[in-house]
């Protein structure tokens, strides 16, 4: 089992990459909600960055709660 200082820092990485790859996806989602770009264009791309984005929020929910198990 990992002690909980290793596991501590292995939830910051986590937690920090993804609060970096969620201001990305919510930046680009923004951007496709204003039309300036048109990655987001078809139904099934803009459900896909959902799901994606929703994945990103649960995962670094977690990685929160293990830093406050801490």
């Amino acid at each position: 089992m990992m002690s909980s200082n290793r596991l501590g820092r292995l939830a910051v990485a986590i937690g920090g990459f993804l609060i970096f790859v969620g201001v990305i996806m919510i930046g680009t989602f923004a951007l496709g909600l204003l039309g300036v770009i048109d990655a987001l264009e078809s139904a099934g791309y803009r459900i896909l960055a959902l799901w994606a984005l929703l994945i990103v929020g649960v995962l670094d929910l977690v990685s929160g709660v293990m830093l406050r198990r801490e």
